[in-house]
This record gives structure tokens, sequence and C-alpha cells, in this order.
């Protein structure tokens, strides 16, 4: 059929379009419900979200890099905090099924939180989610040094790793290397990040499960050893529930981020109904992986009071119980793991600036909101966050609790930005104005009670991760109180002098910005 003059060329009639057209058709419909057209590129299939969220969560990365501060804190028992973490975030996760099925957009944390708490609680809920996100990032880069020189001296390139602040020193240096990585090929594409993304999902997969199995086939002791206290928490008010409460924070370390298979929602294909299968399945997988992992290095290694265990962690279970070579092996692997997670990372937090620039809730929010037309991806975020990720970790470069220190504040504020989504969505389920979305995923009846459970729970554990106990925020001299309060301090900082920026400042010019609006 011919076209007249100024006409545009008729599309493919309906009934010639494919499935995946009319998908991307409906994905695209749902977007400009917000108010957006449609500018990221549609490429990543089913694995693709699933892998995004499991490689945020990252089983081996964060069991590597904090086995050892839950076994110092609360020994062996500390591995029931994992199963207690899981529960308290699938909650969460449940609840964030339900918006990915109805929302599925760029920054789900934002978007969610300014649907159902309004633009105020939705520019904090971003502020938050972001500024975590930057923290976090720095959090997961210095993992290398947990594991590289353990792999050989050759990596340990600040000193011999004797002086007090050697690896804290070294450590900024890996973490800068990797984090210029991320920032590369996070700014070359979704697709290419992506792939990398999905390829090292698969080694963690493998590496995870196979070292179930050999450590299983080394256990030399039963559970018993999993529900003795062995004396921890003596001297403690709380007394052993005191340091439990503590070590617990290795654990929720590792289970949050599954709200990234629904952050890239805008370059997924049928984010609605993949996205809250995505994160259900992260969570769940990485529930079961990460505690068998856990479960049987504390029944393999050979020497269950040895010193090495609460310094070394996971790594010296892994060296001393399978050997030197296979333990090399192992150790590679979470070195792939360390860094899929830090691309996942990076990736999360350069599509929650993106979905806050292109609503001008940030400055110079046109140059961040701005998509590269060779690459499809926002450049100038991911630039922008790779930079502050890399100060966060120079300014702590003589820090030597530099790793339990951000790594709390990171948790801390994630957390935060969770309640910004749970709470308001728990105020829409009691006036009755939450309704689920009618062909995706829902929890019926179960809707309430687990809103109620998730809001409770990550309250709970906010409190509980910033407690000012010296022995996470001032463990070593000089000590000062300002340090031990540092989790209230930081985070308090960051949430009133944001809010206040964007109450005086942005307020009254926010609004879908021109270039990025639906027409």
């Amino acid at each position: 059929m011919s076209t007249g003059p100024g006409q545009e060329p008729a599309g493919p009639a309906p009934e010639n379009r494919t499935a995946d057209e009319i998908q991307s058709q409906d994905d695209d419909d749902s977007l400009k419900a917000f108010g957006y057209k449609p500018e990221l590129k549609r490429t990543l299939g089913n694995f693709h979200t699933f892998a995004a969220g499991i490689s945020y969560i990252s089983i081996l990365t964060g069991t590597f890099q904090l086995f050892y501060f839950g076994v110092k804190f609360a020994g062996p028992a500390y591995w029931w905090s994992w199963p207690m973490v899981f529960l308290g975030q699938l909650m969460v996760a449940l609840c964030f099924c339900e918006l990915a099925a109805r929302y599925p957009v760029a920054g789900s944390i934002y978007n969610w939180s300014k649907k159902l708490g309004g633009p105020h609680i939705g520019w904090l809920g971003g502020w938050m989610m972001v500024t975590a996100t930057m923290v976090s990032l720095a959090a997961v880069a210095l993992a290398y040094q947990i594991t590289l020189p353990q792999i050989s001296s050759v990596f340990q390139v600040i000193g011999d790793g004797t002086g007090p602040t050697d690896a804290a020193a070294n450590a900024v240096l890996l973490g800068t290397v990797l984090i210029v990585f991320t920032t590369l090929v996070n700014a070359f594409g979704v697709k290419l990040m992506a792939q990398i993304n999905s390829a090292g999902v698969m080694i963690e997969l493998i590496a995870a499960i196979v070292l179930i199995g050999l450590l299983a086939a080394h256990i030399t002791r039963g559970p018993s050893a999993i529900v003795q206290t062995n004396g921890y928490g003596t001297g403690e008010s709380l007394g052993y529930f005191g340091a439990f409460l503590t070590a617990s924070l290795a654990s929720a370390y590792v289970m949050y981020g599954f709200d990234t298979a629904s952050s890239l929602g805008e370059e997924s294909l049928n984010p609605s109904r993949n996205a809250p299968r995505a994160i259900l399945r992260a969570l769940i997988a990485s529930f079961l992986i990460g505690g068998l992992i856990l479960l049987f290095a504390l029944l393999a290694v050979p020497d269950l009071h040895s010193p090495s265990l609460a310094v070394d962690g996971l790594q010296y279970v892994v060296l001393s119980t399978l050997g030197s070579t296979v333990g090399q092996i192992v150790l590679w692997c979470v070195v792939v793991a360390i860094t899929v997670c830090a691309l996942a990372v990076h990736a999360a937090g350069i599509r929650l600036a993106f979905a806050m620039a292109r609503d001008n809730c940030l400055p110079a929010s046109s140059w961040i909101a701005r998509v590269s037309p060779r690459f499809g991806t926002p450049v100038v975020p991911a630039v922008f966050i790779g930079l502050v990720a890399i100060v966060i970790l120079v300014i702590n470069i003589n820090q030597p609790q530099i790793f339990s220190v951000i790594t709390s504040i990171a948790i801390i504020m994630i957390y935060v930005a969770y309640l910004l989504v749970t709470v308001p969505m728990l105020i829409r389920r009691l006036r009755g104005t939450w309704q689920a979305s009618e062909n995706h995923f829902s929890l019926g009846r179960f809707g309430l009670p687990v809103n109620v459970l998730a809001v409770l729970w990550g309250a709970a554990m906010s409190l509980n991760l910033a407690w000012p106990r010296p022995e996470v925020y001032n463990a070593t001299g000089p000590h000062h109180w300002y340090l031990q309060w540092g989790a209230f301090l930081f985070v308090g900082i960051v949430a009133i002098g944001g809010f206040a920026y964007y109450w005086f400042v942005l307020r009254k010019h926010t609004g879908v910005l021109e270039a990025h609006r639906s027409t």
C-alpha cells in the first residue's frame, strides 16, 4: 500500500508481528504510562535479568568477604543468622515482586517510592539508594584485597601486608583498578555488560556447587558444631544474643540487591513477567547455595578454633581443607564473582541515576540522563559513579577498619532505601488503595501480613546494623565518639543534607525533561 506525501510508511500489520514485537510494544506502552519515552535498548532475556540479580547478591563475594566477621564475633553458631536474614529479606523481595510486575521501569527503588509515597519520598528513596550504591560499589571492590593476596603475594603491591595500614592501602589500589574496569564496561553498553555478567554468573554458580561438593567430602565434625556458643558473648549485656546480632551483619551484607533484576526493566524483554521471577530465583538460589557453603565450611575446616578462621575467613578454610592447587582455583572463581558483582552494582546505580535525572531530580540532570546514541546507555552516570566510589576508597586509604565500616554503612543505607518503598506500600494497603498487577505476580490476601513483616524486619535490621558498637565502628585507636556513631552521622547527613538540597533547590524544578517525555 502506497503512502501519500508527508505520510509515514505504515508499520507491519498486527497479524504479521512476531510475539517478541508485540511484547516489546506492550513493555513500551507500560513505560509511556509513566510519561517516559522508550530510549534504552531491550536486549536482556530471562537469564540476563536473573544473572543481574544474583550477581549483585553474589554468593561467593559476600560469603568470602565477611565470613571472618561472623565467626570472629559469634563463632560457628553465627551460621543461623543466614536463614534469619533470608526470611526477613524474602518478605521484602515478595513486596518488590508485586511492584516489579506492575511498574517495570529503570531505577526501580526511585520510581516505586515515587509512585507509592509521592515525589518527596520518591526523591529521598532514590537519593539514599544512589548514594548507597556508590558506597556499596566501593565496599565490593575492597573484596579483591581479601582474596588476591592469598592467591599470590604479587597482588600485595603496597607493603608486605604486615604493616598496620598495608592491607587497607593495597585494598584501595586493587579496588580502584576494578572500578575503572566496571566503568568502562558499563559505559560501552548494556549488552557487553550483560554478556560478561552472565558468563561470570555461570562460572560463579558452577564454582559454588563444586565447592559445596568438595567441602562436603571433607567434613570432619557433626552439625552440633553450629549450635554451641563456645563462650562467645561473655561479658556482653545481651550475652550471646548480642554477639549474634553483631555477627548477623555478615549475612545481611550478602542478601540484598535483588531489586537489580527489576531496575533493568527498560532493557529487558517482558519485564513484568520475568523480573519478579528473577528476584525470587536470585534470592532463593543465593540462600540455598550460600548456606551450604557456610555450613560445610564450618564442618570441614581442620581446626575450628584456629585464629586464622577469624582473620582470613573462608579463604583460610578453602586453602587448608582443599589444598593449595584446588584452593587457588576456587579463589580465582571468587575473583570472577567479585568482578561481576561490582559490574552489577555499578549497572544498577547507573539506571537509578538515569531514572532520577530524566525527572530533573539531580544536578546537571540533562547531562546525566543523556543516552549515548552509539552505545545506547547513559555514559555520564557510569563515569560519575565510578569516580565517587574511587574517592570513597581514597579517603579511607589509611583506615584499618575500612572493610567493616564501609560495608556497614552501605548496607544500612540500602535497608533504609528499601523501607522508603515498603512503608508507603503498607500505608497504601491499609488505606485500600494498593492494587497489584492483574495479569502477573500478586500476593493476594497474603500481601498485608507480608508487607507488615517486611517493614518490621527492615526497621529492626537497620537499627541493628547502625547500632554504635565500638567493635564495628571504632575498634582501633584513636577512639572518638563520632567514629562510633559514624553510621547514624553519615546516613543522617546524607538523608537530611540531600533532602534539604532537594527541598530548597530542586523541588520546584522537577518533572520529566522534554527530551525524555513521552509524546
